[in-house]
């Protein structure tokens, strides 16, 4: 993952700051972890880069994670209903099941997209 260092794409995967991509944005780097999910650091150690830029920022992130959510329902449809030919039922119990085990890792997903939004990267000096 290495080859993507530098690129919006790399901090939103491995959730690292998107100034410096040296440090991990959140406490808790396992995100099924449900009690720490949300916490974060309040600043990069390396480039001291505030996550929180204002209050309530990532509220903002329910947007991103609205939007995966229905394209990851989108993909779970396809593949229940097409490839293994399920019924309207085994479909919907497909769709539900999948939303529920990626539910975590949408979550964190959708804070690293909104933030990257926001915060580009900084080449070393």
């Amino acid at each position: 993952m290495k080859f993507l260092k530098g690129t919006k794409l790399y901090s939103i995967l491995t959730g690292t700051c998107p100034v410096c991509q040296e440090e991990s944005m959140y406490k808790e780097p396992n995100p099924y972890k449900l009690r720490k999910i949300f916490k974060m650091h309040e600043r990069c150690s390396h480039c001291h880069t505030k996550y929180k830029i204002e209050p309530s920022f990532f509220f903002g992130a329910m947007y991103v994670s609205y939007g995966l959510g229905v394209a990851i329902a989108v993909a779970a449809f396809i593949v229940v209903y097409f490839f293994f030919g399920g019924g309207l039922m085994a479909t919907f119990i497909g769709i539900i099941g999948t939303l529920v085990v990626l539910m975590p890792i949408i979550v964190r997903v959708s804070r690293n997209i909104w933030i990257n939004l926001f915060l580009n990267y900084r080449k070393p000096d």
